[in-house]
């Protein structure tokens, strides 16, 4: 199985910063100490080009990231502040994934070793999210031929309120969200399928309503790619999760996703989503969990 990352950056944060953002460079590094990929199929990401983001986003929103011209109001609205090493991680989380819907394609079952960032829209980042990397992947994929149709799993404890505006006259593209009822954002979007849950769920509760959600979206979605967004932050002691999930339910999660795209044979890409544990280890181990699971059910794909 193909997985890409991109967290060789220099990306400076301040003291104290909420977004942990070690965890992509402590994951890779568990990837590889676990044999997870094989070397030739751990992949850097190439950047996202101008002509890919602006299927997506407005070239004002674009021109204002790339010459660090956005407004304090707009950097406090995305929440990191602006370096030239964000242009760079940011493109390049845009390319893996892009690059692993490619792999998808052809495999499968791939994944970018970050991705998922969702609450960016057509003209503004918000939530940690500079650019929507899924959007912009599934319309290269349509722009390249690749897909026609396309389902958007959103599996993270915030409703993925970006992803849901670019495409809300669009019926080539089907947004699902499980998400928490009354987490960020606070003013939601319209998914194709949204399923809030209260807080404190729990993994039973969860799994349920995931389970119906997921198989509602594949029936009406009648995709030719999945792109699940695999959140860490439903977990039980997430500092902004609040769902309850333990990561045995989060694991049930990922088996229950990925084999529902096996038997619906469509193939499947993972990006990993928000994580933000009190202990990064643990975010970083939920994460590993969802790639461990990738590349078990990765087999199947190339075994049918």
């Amino acid at each position: 199985m193909k997985a890409y990352y991109s967290d060789n950056f220099d990306l400076p944060l301040p003291e104290g910063h909420r977004f942990p953002i070690d965890k992509y460079a402590l994951l890779r590094e568990r990837v590889i100490s676990e044999a997870l990929i094989p070397p030739d199929e751990l992949l850097s990401a190439v950047p996202a080009t101008d002509e890919q983001i602006l299927r997506v986003h407005d070239v004002d929103y674009l021109e204002k990231v790339v010459r660090g011209t956005l407004s304090d109001k707009e950097i406090r609205r995305i929440g990191f502040p602006w370096s030239q090493g964000l242009v760079v991680r940011s493109r390049r989380s845009v390319g893996g994934t892009i690059a692993a819907c490619r792999a998808a394609v052809e495999d499968g079952l791939a994944a970018n070793l970050a991705g998922g960032t969702h609450h960016a829209a057509a003209d503004h980042g918000e939530g940690f999210c500079v650019f929507n990397d899924v959007a912009i992947a599934a319309r290269a994929m349509q722009a390249e031929s690749l897909a026609r149709r396309v389902v958007i799993l959103d599996c993270d404890v915030h409703q993925g309120n970006g992803t849901a505006a670019v495409f809300a006259s669009d019926p080539s593209v089907f947004t699902f969200s499980i998400h928490g009822e009354k987490n960020f954002p606070f003013r939601k979007e319209a998914s194709d399928l949204d399923v809030a849950l209260p807080d404190s769920s729990g993994d039973d509760v969860f799994l349920e309503a995931l389970e119906r959600g997921v198989v509602s979206a594949l029936d009406q979605a009648q995709a030719d790619l999945a792109i699940y967004i695999a959140g860490a932050d439903p977990y039980e002691n997430d500092r902004l999760g609040r769902l309850g999930v333990t990561k045995l339910g989060l694991a049930l999660r990922d088996r229950m996703v990925f084999d529902l795209c096996y038997h619906t044979g469509i193939p499947a890409m993972v990006v990993l989503g928000g994580g933000y544990a009190r202990q990064v280890e643990d975010t970083v181990d939920i994460h590993l969990q969802t790639i461990r699971i990738a590349a078990q059910r990765a087999v199947s794909y190339q075994n049918s």
